[in-house]
């Protein structure tokens, strides 16, 4: 291995931080070697916060011994680190890993001594020895993750960049140090990280990496689906989350990982009528909707939204390629995939589902006349999610026809518009009836039954379409006028 050797201070006021060098102190009160590697530096030079930071150790010659010992340096520093913090630092061991945590307020240091790593070809769990720190740069993900700068005093702020990780930075590239095939063979989830990566950073897979994740894509298999969507949430969370994507389907990973989505790749023509290709659309409506928010539940509505098309889509003689009802079949897919990907089986879920099921009604609402009743109607079925769904509704729009597009978002504001007014007027987001169901017992002298449920029905349904205001007087005069009308009241 070349080892390049900067003997050059890192000019970066960052790296003056007192932590860094109170850590540097007490490494070499111990007689350890002490550098701060991985993300940190990365980010240093890309100009970006990180306030998690990698601390690795070197056992001198003079602390080795000969049974070879899981190395606990890391753990020796963390220990010597935390006491001279004092009062606000939690010290968290993990003594099966050799390494452990520091945390005080939002700053978080991991400690860890030098290792080497190997794998069997069934578990991505290495086994872990004693190492030098040329080793354990070797078993660094990526180039750019194994720049290292000494905290000791003698040589503070010198960097080791032995794989031209630098140069990576300047030229934008995903690649890895040693042989890909090896390193994605041996922890597969590096694969989802070099393509997490890419869609972070706006970074290039150089080509032998690529080609390595196509070779290597099957043994994504060994991986959990939580690290899988640990990874994807990442992606998701990027500036243009598309590019993310893109990669994971090239590579072939997003069969593996995601057939749903994979399945609204292509377009088929019939009598000469095509219709678009709903997985670059997709992507695309994700893209619209980064620029506009940072909900990550949000985001993943966005990418599920038309998951129902590839089930709905049929031919009609007429209209064409249709994909009637793909937002109810997409609504009922999302809990089978949640399971399947351990994805939140919460009110996460629960949002998703909403937001799959109601995307059409805004675009429903715009092709027909705007009446109140409709608007009422998906004000009360959104609820508190109202704005999100307007949101989504928005990036949903991808023609390329700019005067469709500029139609539809100013129609889309007189929908707003008539909700502004209508909740001012009604108070509709979340209502419950005047009228309840036990006061409807009570006075009709009821016990439970399907007539009780019926006239809180009629209730909702009168104040929906506007035939009775959301107020507790008319709400009860209308119940007492279709009870009698049910036969519930004698004359």
């Amino acid at each position: 291995m070349h080892v390049i050797w900067i003997s050059m201070r890192v000019e970066n006021p960052k790296i003056d931080d007192p932590i860094l060098h109170l850590v540097g102190e007490e490494a070499d009160k111990l007689g350890l070697e002490c550098y701060v590697i991985g993300g940190w530096v990365r980010d240093l030079f890309l100009h970006r916060p990180c306030t998690d930071i990698d601390v690795v150790t070197v056992r001198p010659e003079s602390m080795k011994t000969a049974d070879g010992a899981s190395p606990t340096i890391g753990i020796l520093l963390a220990e010597a680190v935390t006491a001279r913090l004092g009062k606000g630092a939690h010290l968290s061991v993990f003594h099966n890993f050799g390494t452990a945590q520091v945390k005080r307020r939002d700053l978080e240091l991991e400690f860890v001594g030098a290792r080497r790593e190997s794998y069997q070809r069934d578990s991505r769990k290495p086994i872990v020895e004693d190492g030098t720190l040329e080793e354990d740069q070797n078993r660094r993900d990526f180039t750019i993750n194994a720049l290292a700068i000494c905290l000791n005093h003698d040589r503070y702020g010198e960097l080791l960049d032995p794989f031209d990780g630098l140069y990576d930075l300047e030229e934008l590239t995903i690649r890895t140090p040693l042989d890909p095939d090896i390193t994605f063979s041996d922890d597969p989830l590096r694969m989802m990280r070099a393509v997490r990566f890419a869609s972070q950073l706006g970074f290039y897979l150089e080509s032998e990496t690529f080609d390595a994740i196509v070779r290597n894509k099957h043994r994504i298999e060994i991986i959990s689906k939580e690290r899988i969507v640990e990874e994807l949430n990442k992606i998701m969370l990027s500036r243009r989350p598309s590019v993310g994507w893109t990669l994971l389907d090239k590579t072939g990973l997003l069969d593996l990982i995601f057939p749903e989505m994979a399945a609204l790749k292509g377009i088929e023509t019939k009598e000469g009528k095509g219709h678009k290709d709903v997985f670059l659309h997709t992507l695309q409506v994700v893209d619209n909707l980064s620029m506009k928010s940072d909900n990550l539940w949000l985001r993943w509505a966005a990418l599920l939204h038309d998951i129902g098309k590839p089930r709905s889509k049929a031919w009609d003689d007429q209209a064409g390629w249709t994909f009637r009802n793909h937002n109810y079949i997409g609504a009922k897919m999302i809990p089978k995939i949640f399971r399947r990907m351990k994805m939140p089986q919460n009110e996460k879920m629960d949002y998703i589902i909403k937001m799959v099921d109601l995307h059409m009604r805004p675009i429903n609402l715009i092709e027909d006349t705007v009446t109140d009743s409709a608007v009422r109607r998906l004000l009360f079925e959104a609820g508190d999610d109202i704005d999100d769904l307007m949101l989504l509704c928005d990036a949903d729009i991808t023609s390329r026809n700019a005067e469709k597009v500029d139609r539809f978002h100013r129609n889309y504001q007189l929908v707003r518009q008539k909700m502004v007014e209508l909740e001012e007027r009604d108070r509709i987001r979340n209502f419950q009836p005047p009228v309840r169901g036990d006061e409807i017992m009570q006075t009709l002298h009821l016990e439970p039954c399907q007539a009780v449920g019926d006239l809180k029905a009629a209730i909702k349904d009168a104040i929906l379409d506007g035939i009775i205001p959301n107020e507790y007087e008319p709400a009860r005069q209308f119940m007492l006028q279709k009870a009698a009308e049910m036969g519930l009241i004698k004359p």
